[in-house]
């Protein structure tokens, strides 16, 4: 947990609270201590992007459908994003965390992780100290909350960040770890969505302590080379340096339509216009994607996904197109209405590649 004979590491993870909702809540005073939605109108089956915290105790959350938060919560305001809004707030937060670090690794618009290790050995301060001293400075500055974790590692940072929302601060001493993960619920572990959550619990691991117990022989049987990083995740061990510069794991765009379609040549067009949006992307990208996924969900809301990887990785929205095609013409049958679709392209730097789409 040391970086040679140096300084005990020191990472902390910045969250901010809610934060497409809080913005809406701090440019309209009127809408602060309501339950906020942020997102596509229901009638248009819009979804939720984001929601106040005073919508989520009605078991709101993002990604949910539009027309099922407002059915359970009939008194929530419903915002259009602000997208350009959002960047501009989230740039004045990553300034400030660079004023304090040169070493920060954004995740999104509203997260990042932050190596403050010189800071603190630089300044004598107590991690906690210089955590609390940021989150001032942010809500000062910004008019934002943050909820911070500090950890020696990148996960448990963020398992932290997480436990006390909002305008939390959550400290995990070195050599705690182990003790602060254990009674842990195992999706609270980044990496283990629903399927791997279900094949745990089979086995009688519940929480990240008793994925913890299992020995790596057991867990490269039962789940592969996968399993002993997970494990070695849910004991604490994280050795991961915070990356100033990422590179994208993937690129992708998608579409939910206002009415089901059915008909191939209107599919065959909006599968155009989201094969050039992501190649406006991909012209960015020091390196090609690899694999295309195509991304669809029917009228009864099953969602599925198909991919190839051509022999040359495309680079323009043509290419892109020939592939995307090929994979949707084998799943336009007669009488199958679509109500959502998608392109993505991954495989930038990994040889494994990483799920595009959230299903």
């Amino acid at each position: 947990m040391t970086i040679g004979d140096g300084p005990q590491r020191c990472i902390l993870h910045a969250d901010l609270d809610a934060f497409y909702a809080s913005v809406e809540q701090m440019d309209r005073p009127e809408l602060k201590g309501k339950p906020v939605l942020v997102g596509g109108p229901p009638e248009k089956r819009g979804v939720v992007a984001a929601c106040s915290y005073e919508a989520r105790a009605f078991g709101i959350h993002s990604a949910m459908p539009m027309r099922t938060a407002v059915a359970r919560c009939p008194r929530a305001i419903v915002v259009p994003p602000r997208f350009d809004r959002y960047r501009e707030l989230s740039r004045q937060v990553m300034d400030i965390f660079k004023s304090l670090t040169n070493l920060v690794e954004p995740l999104s618009l509203d997260e990042a992780f932050l190596d403050v290790t010189g800071a603190v050995a630089s300044s004598g301060a107590a991690p906690v100290h210089l955590a609390r001293e940021l989150k001032s400075t942010v809500t000062t500055k910004v008019g934002l909350t943050i909820s911070v974790g500090v950890a020696a590692s990148k996960s448990v940072a963020k398992i932290a960040s997480d436990m006390d929302k909002p305008d939390g601060l959550v400290v995990v001493d070195p050599g705690q770890e182990g003790a602060f993960l254990a009674p842990l619920p195992i999706r609270k572990l980044s990496g283990i969505g629903p399927k791997t959550e279900e094949r745990l619990r089979r086995h009688g691991i519940a929480t990240l302590g008793d994925l913890a117990s299992r020995s790596d022989d057991w867990l490269t049987r039962e789940f592969g080379k996968r399993g002993p990083e997970l494990a070695a995740l849910s004991r604490g061990q994280d050795a991961r340096s915070v990356a100033v510069h990422r590179a994208a794991k993937s690129i992708s765009a998608e579409i939910t339509f206002p009415q089901d379609i059915s008909d191939p040549h209107e599919l065959g067009l909006q599968l155009d216009r989201l094969c050039q949006r992501v190649a406006a992307r991909l012209q960015h990208s020091p390196t090609p994607g690899r694999t295309v996924t195509l991304k669809l969900r029917l009228a009864d809301f099953s969602t599925f996904t198909r991919s190839a990887t051509p022999g040359v990785p495309p680079r323009d929205a043509l290419a892109l197109g020939r592939v995307a095609h090929g994979l949707l013409e084998r799943e336009v049958e007669s009488g199958r209405r679509f109500r959502l679709l998608g392109v993505g392209v991954s495989g930038f730097v990994e040889q494994r590649q990483p799920p595009l789409f959230d299903l």
